[in-house]
C-alpha cells in the first residue's frame, strides 16, 4: 500500500508510479487512438459528398450519447463502490485480527507463569497470522513448525488454531488455566477464526463474470462509436474518444485492483505491516 499526503496536490498530479492507470493502459490508449483515426478517415472517404449532412446527424446523436454516458457513469459508480466496500471490509477484518490477537495473548500471559509456555503460544500466534496472510495470497508456503505438523501440508491457518487449542487444553490439565479462563480466551480465538473466514469470503467470491464482462463490452462499444458521434469535430474526435476511454476504463481498472485487497498491488492492504504490528505487540507483552 502506498503511503502519501492527500493534501499535496501538485506532487500527486505529476507523479507517475506503477499503479497509475496511464502506465497500465498506454497500449490500449494507443490502440483506441489508432482505431478512432481509422474510423474518422473511413467516414471522410465514404461520405465525401455528404459530409455536412453527416455532421448534422451526428450532432443530434450527441444528446443521446450524453444520456448513455450518464447511465454508464451510474454503472461504474456502483462498480467502484462495490470494490471499495470489499477493500474496506478486508481492512476492518484485519483490524479485528489485530485486536483479537492482542486481547487473547494478554489474557494468556497474565494467567500462566511459565515463560516457555508463553513463548510457545506467542510463536503459534505469529504462525497463525502469517499462515493467514499466505493463505489469502495463494502462497503455498507453510510456516507451521515440523515439531507440530507435517510441513508438506497446505498453509491453512486452521492447523495452527488447532495447535493453540491443544496447547491451552494442556495448560488446563496442568492447572495453569481454569474453565473460566478458557471461555474468555475462546471469545478472541473465535474472533480470529471468524475474521479469517470473512477474508476468505472476499478472496474466493469475485465479482460475477457476466457482470464484469458486460461492463467491459459496454465501455468498448460506447467508446468505439464515439468517433461517429463526434464526427463534426473532425479529427479532434480522436482525442475526445481516447480521453473518454481513459476515464471510463481507469475506473474499471481501479475497481479490479481493490476488489481483491490481499495481494501485492500498490493499493492493496498493508498486510505485511499489520503482521509486523501484531508481532511487535506480542513481543512487548512477553517482555512485560
Amino acid at each position: 500500500m502506498i503511503n502519501y499526503n492527500p493534501k499535496s496536490w501538485l506532487s500527486l498530479i505529476f507523479s507517475l508510479n506503477k499503479s497509475d492507470t496511464i502506465r497500465i493502459l498506454w497500449k490500449q490508449l494507443i490502440f483506441i487512438s489508432i482505431l478512432a483515426t481509422i474510423i474518422i478517415s473511413l467516414l471522410h472517404l465514404l461520405t465525401k459528398t455528404h459530409q455536412d449532412l453527416l455532421s448534422s446527424y451526428t450532432k443530434e446523436l450527441t444528446a443521446i450519447y450524453s444520456l448513455i454516458g450518464f447511465v454508464m457513469s451510474l454503472l461504474l459508480l456502483f462498480r467502484t463502490n462495490g470494490a471499495y466496500d470489499r477493500w474496506w471490509e478486508g481492512r476492518k477484518l484485519w483490524g479485528a485480527i489485530v485486536n483479537d490477537c492482542r486481547s487473547a495473548f494478554l489474557k494468556i500471559s497474565c494467567r500462566i507463569s511459565s515463560e516457555e509456555d508463553k513463548k510457545e503460544l506467542a510463536e503459534l500466534f505469529r504462525l497463525y497470522i502469517h499462515n493467514a496472510k499466505n493463505n489469502l495470497r495463494a502462497n503455498k508456503k507453510n510456516l507451521v513448525f515440523e515439531k507440530y505438523e507435517d510441513s508438506s501440508k497446505d498453509n491453512s491457518p486452521v492447523q495452527v488454531m488447532k495447535l493453540i487449542y491443544t496447547k491451552l487444553k494442556e495448560l488446563e490439565k496442568k492447572g495453569d488455566l481454569n474453565q473460566g479462563d478458557l471461555i474468555q480466551i475462546d471469545v478472541n480465538l473465535n474472533g480470529l477464526i471468524a475474521s479469517l473466514g470473512g477474508c476468505q469470503r472476499i478472496k474466493n467470491t469475485p465479482i460475477p463474470y457476466s457482470y464484469s464482462l458486460f461492463i467491459k463490452k459496454f465501455i468498448f462499444l460506447y467508446v468505439i462509436t464515439l468517433p461517429i458521434v463526434f464526427y463534426h469535430f473532425d479529427y479532434w474526435a480522436v482525442l475526445i474518444t481516447t480521453f473518454v476511454f481513459y476515464a471510463l476504463v481507469s475506473m474499471e481498472v481501479l475497481a479490479e485492483e481493490i476488489e481483491d485487497p490481499f495481494g501485492y498491488d500498490d493499493n492493496d492492504l498493508p498486510i505485511d505491516q499489520i503482521c509486523e504490528i501484531i508481532e511487535k505487540d506480542i513481543k512487548n507483552i512477553l517482555e512485560k
